[in-house]
């Protein structure tokens, strides 16, 4: 039995919460944010403030494979979801019923999920870590620092407990850094970012969210995840009959803030041809905007010798993705596994050998998909760059070349979009996914007179739509 401290309440803190209680660790929970007011799904949404967390309100989904990693290993989460009004969704049927040819097949069921929004899916996981044995959960509470003592396997010593805001010291045998992007700054400076090239602008999220008072969604859900020029967009269904529209630009791209004014948003939202319905239910606020978000990681192992001894990363504390893609709480409940079966394996040894295992797990089944998603950001960047010039963005990268006709492509072949699926879904990787008989060839034929942007507006028309008189 290990005493474990995980610091951060979000759903990559729970979830690790809830596998350690359930393999009979004890575990206490800190957050510096108050809980959840006790009124319900609207209460939740209208009333919970985390000041902590930068993208509590913006546009949010849970992955496929996190969402069998759930069903698997905590029903329990995705049957509470479910009672706070949470939607069962499969992320491509919608956009298989445009395609004439496509018929339902039983392996379709990989690709379901429970859509919510994340203060809902946030307050249902709490609901259940509040009732797990095993577990202690304290809010408005801060870490302010490490207790450790000197150890010779590591660089900063062996973390025995932290310091929390007020004074009080915590011991713990093992501290979990869960607490988001800033978590590990304050408590572990030396330990470095890591910044691809070609990512430091980051991009900037325009979110509106909407109800339909039947509580149906406007149509069939489209594929989530439309690129345009110098514009992506997000659609993706929430709980309790609602949905989220977003707007994604560069951070860069001075002329687009005005998409933060409801008005600007609302016409500009209007020129993009069959997600325009999206964008017309009863709307739940204003334009909800987000920005400085960077694909970062931190690693704590170092040619093979850890910083620190009794202190791991899960989650964004680990490493921060783009958020286009909607996977940052799958890969922290994936991670959150990863922990479970190193301390298995380990025991009660939480030493150096304990931090190898972890990062070389996290290294070999996480960082591909880290990096996959960082390379893909340098180039959307560079893109939209290239669209703000007038020009044509031009690479020699295959992946990247792929994916751009795969924009088309994947919304025109029953095959090519289950395959696309797969691999954005982290169902399967690329090689599986595309090594199916026959596929490339067909993904080669499509390929050929595949535009770079699907149907939307040009560079001209956004700017129309922006400065366009009210």
């Amino acid at each position: 039995m290990v005493d474990t401290l995980i610091l951060g309440a979000g759903p990559t803190g729970l979830v690790t919460a809830m596998l350690l209680a359930a393999d009979g660790h004890r575990v206490t929970v800190v957050d510096q944010d108050p809980g959840p007011p006790a009124d319900g799904p609207d209460g939740v949404w209208d009333k919970w403030e985390r000041s902590g967390v930068r993208q509590f309100a913006a546009a949010h989904v849970l992955a496929p494979a996190g969402y069998h990693v759930l069903r698997r290993e905590l029903p329990g989460t995705v049957s509470e979801i479910l009672r706070w009004g949470g939607r069962r969704h499969n992320m491509i049927a919608g956009a298989l019923s445009l395609l004439p040819e496509a018929t339902v097949e039983p392996g379709d069921a990989r690709f379901d999920t429970v859509a919510a929004r994340r203060p809902v899916l946030e307050a249902a996981l709490l609901a259940v870590a509040e009732r797990t044995a095993g577990i202690t959960l304290r809010r408005g509470v801060r870490a302010a620092g490490l207790l450790a003592e000197d150890v010779p396997e590591a660089h900063g010593g062996h973390v025995t407990g932290v310091v929390l805001d007020h004074g009080e010291r915590v011991k713990a045998d093992l501290v979990v850094v869960a607490s988001g992007r800033r978590g590990l700054a304050t408590l572990l400076p030396d330990a470095t970012d890591i910044r691809p090239a070609g990512t430091e602008r980051g991009f900037r999220y325009y979110t509106r969210h909407f109800r339909a008072q039947d509580g149906n969604l406007p149509g069939p859900a489209p594929w989530p995840l439309h690129h345009h020029n110098s514009v992506s967009v997000v659609v993706v269904p929430g709980d309790n009959g609602t949905w989220s529209m977003t707007l994604v630009t560069s951070g860069a791209d001075q002329d687009l803030r005005r998409l933060a004014r409801s008005d600007v948003w609302q016409r500009t939202a209007a020129l993009y041809p069959g997600l325009a319905p999206w964008a017309l239910g009863e709307p739940l606020g204003g334009v909800v905007t987000m920005g400085g978000i960077r694909s970062v990681r931190r690693r704590l192992v170092r040619a093979g010798r850890p910083l620190v001894t009794g202190l791991v990363t899960v989650g964004d504390a680990w490493a921060t993705t783009n958020p286009q893609f909607g996977l940052g709480i799958t890969l922290g409940v994936r991670q959150a596994v990863l922990l479970r079966d190193v301390l298995r394996e380990e025991g009660t040894g939480l030493g150096a050998e304990l931090a190898r295992r972890f990062d070389d797990a996290t290294e070999r089944h996480l960082i591909p998909v880290w990096s996959g998603l960082a390379d893909w950001e340098a180039h959307r960047q560079a893109e939209i760059a290239a669209d703000m010039r007038g020009e044509a963005h031009l690479s020699a990268d295959p992946a990247w070349n792929q994916h751009v006709a795969g924009r088309s492509v994947g919304l025109r072949d029953t095959g090519v979009m289950r395959a696309m699926a797969e691999i954005g879904f982290l169902l399967a990787d690329a090689r599986e996914a595309m090594g199916k008989p026959g596929l490339l060839a067909r993904f080669a034929e499509l390929a050929a007179d595949a535009p770079r942007h699907p149907d939307g507006p040009d560079r001209r028309a956004l700017l129309a739509a922006v400065v366009a008189s009210d």
